[in-house]
């Protein structure tokens, strides 16, 4: 799996979102301003050359939906994330919000009891 540019990421969200559709209705879902109509069709050509995307036609017309998950890239990308800026440690991940002060004591304790939770629900 490759990761995806800002642009394609964008694409990706709205199909993750509207399930199936065509490039119109991802432009309709696109805030201003809205880019042109063969931008979109050519970001979601990429989205299906990439292995993301795939297309029932009707014509000549396509109606492109997701064959990636959006839980899926979200592992991968978190994974590469934690890998290129943190050595693959999610310690070093928390510690950084830490530091940051994006994280107070109630986030790490909640942090704790949903791993504990996690631990307990697999067998």
């Amino acid at each position: 799996m490759k990761e995806l540019t800002k642009a394609e990421d964008q694409v990706m969200q709205i199909l993750w979102q509207i399930e199936k559709g065509f490039v119109k209705d991802i432009i309709e879902k696109m805030p201003e301003p809205k880019p042109a109509y063969n931008t979109v069709s050519t970001i979601v050509r990429i989205l299906e050359t990439k292995g993301f995307v795939n297309h029932n036609s009707y014509g000549k017309t396509h109606e492109y939906f997701p064959i990636i998950s959006k839980d899926k890239y979200s592992k991968f990308y978190l994974n590469n994330l934690l890998k290129g800026y943190f050595n693959g440690s999610f310690q070093n991940l928390v510690s950084f919000f830490a530091k940051d002060n994006k994280l107070d004591a109630q986030d790490v304790e909640a942090l704790m009891k949903q791993l504990e939770n996690l631990k307990k629900d697999k067998p």
